[in-house]
């Protein structure tokens, strides 16, 4: 009798407002993950402040507005670019009779896996002033030089190449989840096809496109390499630029702060988009499956927009990078020291996934079981690390590893963990999906049984929600394969990857050197997405 009056006080005190309190470790765990999130951010603050009045000279210098407006200028077009060329693309994949839709719909989401780095030095070796375009062109036509594709033009299009199907994929989605029936309603009411996309359709979209918009924009705000080898000086290349010239690196952690409120505003902004609307349909009941709109005479100019953009972000990058390739076999291209530097980045990559992954799990366990004012904040400062540029979480993190962490400056240590600040919002939402999808009354009946808090976690929880963790981990293996700034400067000494590969030998004009390391970087980078996606068309078949 006694022994079951204490087990039942000790649950009633285990429970606030008939809520469960979570274990003191869940608690702990997830109160140092937000710790070490928020610790490049706050020490850049104190970094920044430190200089004073001196700090605002140098913040509202012509100088510094110019790279505002250049960096702005950058972010706006290729967010509309993309955003115009993901539309349709996402229509006439999913709700057409498009040839070969299917396949159109994998071959142009697959550029995703290519770098802007790359995407950059294809450009280069392209279009470049000695490219391979020109030195086709010489010979018959004698082309001696081609219009200038550095600066704004030349980044344009690398980022756009690789930053659309960021909208792509999440329109996919939404299009092919549309009701067939309130199309069929708006058209009995009179509306014709442009009326029913543009009132019924478009409106549906408006969550999927401005989700899609923010990581595109977040996305080009931080790109650094591409920006790079074209030429296009924007905030994370003149932040880079500051911290290698010069000893007094205040002006690069001012720099650094004025694009962390850019990209707070770009996520206020997507949220104030968002807006209230209710978008799920008002009375229960299974959708049904769309028809394919016939495209009739439109079906070439479709196929043809398709084949142009699978040609140009795809299918050329990968032909100009064989080229290249060969032309290193046939010189003597070191292969062995390249696949080296392949296996440090599948390493650090898999360190960096498996790392984030048992991270994740204790935020997202903590939001959707254990809801509260807390969990929520926890959860939303997790997207701090992934609105910032990698360069300005590098930068934070060698300020205070040369300062107050010596010993873990320049270790693999502290790349790694900078790879978890950066992609950690990846692994926590694709586990918080899973756990959404997870009756608690399993949990319930393990507790039940006798079970602890613990132990129900590791026994019934983690292995119901492990497809979460698996697709979790593949996205921090895909971002961690590519990430450029981060790994230059917080890199061991001597510990190179296929990324800083190819950007050192690009940043020397080396197409030869850097053609093996970029293909076989894509290869590599295109295992975890071909996972995901694997993943994603058998959970829509279920």
């Amino acid at each position: 009798m006694a022994t079951t009056l204490t087990k039942l006080a000790r649950e009633k005190a285990g429970r606030v407002g008939n809520r469960t309190l979570p274990p003191i470790a869940l608690w702990l765990s997830a109160a140092l993950i937000a710790i070490a999130v928020l610790l490049p951010l706050g020490y850049l603050v104190l970094r920044a402040t430190g200089a004073g009045t001196e700090l605002w000279s140098l913040l509202f210098r012509t100088r510094t507005l110019e790279i505002m407006g250049r960096t702005m200028a950058l972010v706006v077009a290729v967010t509309v670019v993309s955003l115009a060329l993901s539309l349709p693309l996402a229509w006439l994949t999913q709700r057409t009779d498009l040839p070969l839709r299917r396949l159109w719909s994998v071959l142009t989401v697959l550029p995703l896996v290519i770098p802007s780095y790359v995407i950059g030095f294809v450009i280069v070796a392209a279009l470049g002033p000695r490219g391979v375009l020109q030195q086709t062109l010489a010979g018959p036509f004698g082309l001696d030089r081609l219009p200038e594709i550095y600066g704004f033009p030349g980044a344009l299009l690398a980022i756009t190449l690789v930053a659309y199907p960021y909208i792509l994929l999440p329109l996919q989605s939404a299009v092919s989840g549309l009701d067939p029936r309130l199309d069929e309603v708006a058209r009995s009411l009179g509306h014709g096809r442009w009326g029913v996309f543009r009132r019924v359709v478009l409106p549906q979209l408006r969550p999927a496109m401005a989700a899609g918009a923010l990581l595109v924009a977040l996305y080009t705000l931080r790109d650094f390499g591409a920006v790079s080898l074209l030429r296009y000086e924007t905030f994370t290349w003149a932040i880079y630029l500051q911290y290698q010239t010069s000893f007094d690196r205040t002006l690069a952690a001012g720099l650094s702060l004025v694009l962390v409120v850019i990209a707070v505003a770009i996520l206020f902004l997507e949220f104030r988009t968002r807006g209230n609307l209710k978008y799920h349909r008002a009375a229960a009941g299974a959708g049904r499956s769309p028809v394919g709109i016939r495209l009739g005479r439109w079906r070439w100019p479709a196929l043809a927009l398709c084949t142009v953009v699978v040609l140009v972000a795809l299918v050329m990058p990968v032909s100009i990078l064989g080229y290249w390739v060969v032309r290193s076999l046939s010189v003597g291209g070191d292969l062995w020291q390249t696949t080296g530097y392949g296996w440090n980045s599948v390493y650090v990559s898999c360190l960096a996934a498996v790392v984030t992954a048992v991270a994740a799990i204790s935020v997202a366990f903590l939001d959707v079981r254990y809801s509260s004012l807390f969990s929520r904040l926890l959860e939303r400062a997790t997207y701090v690390g992934f609105a910032l540029p990698g360069i300005v979480i590098a930068l934070a993190l060698v300020f205070f590893g040369a300062n107050y962490a010596t010993f873990a400056y320049q270790t693999l240590a502290m790349l790694v963990f900078a790879y978890v600040v950066l992609f950690l919002p990846q692994a926590v939402g694709a586990i918080r999906s899973s756990l959404l999808q997870l009756s608690p009354r399993l949990e319930e009946a393990a507790r039940s049984l006798g079970r602890t808090p613990l132990q129900t976690l590791t026994a019934v929880t983690l292995p119901l929600v492990r497809p979460g963790i698996l697709a979790g981990a593949g996205l921090v293996f895909l971002t961690t394969m590519k990430e450029l700034p981060a790994t230059l400067l917080l890199s061991p000494i001597g510990f190179r990857t296929l990324a800083t590969s190819v950007w050192a030998a690009t940043s020397e004009g080396s197409f030869v050197r850097a053609a093996f390391p970029a293909l076989l970087l894509i290869l590599l980078s295109s295992v975890p997405m071909a996972f995901l996606m694997i993943r994603e068309k058998s959970n829509n078949d279920n």
